[in-house]
């Protein structure tokens, strides 16, 4: 379940856009205990978690071979692979950052209601 997106220019490094990810899920959802990512969100994502109060619980990368599940991570590839089955998602056709953002909310919401058979 998706609590919050924030698409932004590609020129913003994402341990900094997660920061913003963090305060808007906070105002949504007040009662957020904790945040998980991997280990390209360190510094100043775990920064801005601690001075909400949050705890941040990072996914290390493990080095050697072979495959590994590395827990939690699969939930975060999981959702990208559901919204890469979505047309419009396909490729980058927004102009709008605030459009994205919503085309992936409303790809989220299909998906969710398809997996439930409702409609």
């Amino acid at each position: 379940m998706l609590l919050f997106v924030k698409v932004h220019a590609a020129n913003i490094h994402d341990t900094v856009a997660g920061g913003d990810v963090i305060r808007g899920a906070m105002k949504k959802y007040p009662s957020l205990k904790g945040v998980c990512g991997d280990a390209g969100y360190r510094k100043t994502f775990e920064e801005v978690a601690a001075a909400i109060g949050l705890t941040v619980d990072i996914v290390e990368r493990i080095a050697g071979a072979g495959w590994i599940l590395l827990p939690k991570r699969w939930r975060v590839e999981r959702t990208f692979a559901w919204m890469g089955g979505s047309r419009r998602l396909s490729k980058d056709y927004e102009i709008n950052t605030d459009s994205m953002e919503n085309m992936i909310m409303i790809s989220h919401i299909a998906t969710l209601l398809n997996r439930l058979e409702v409609y």
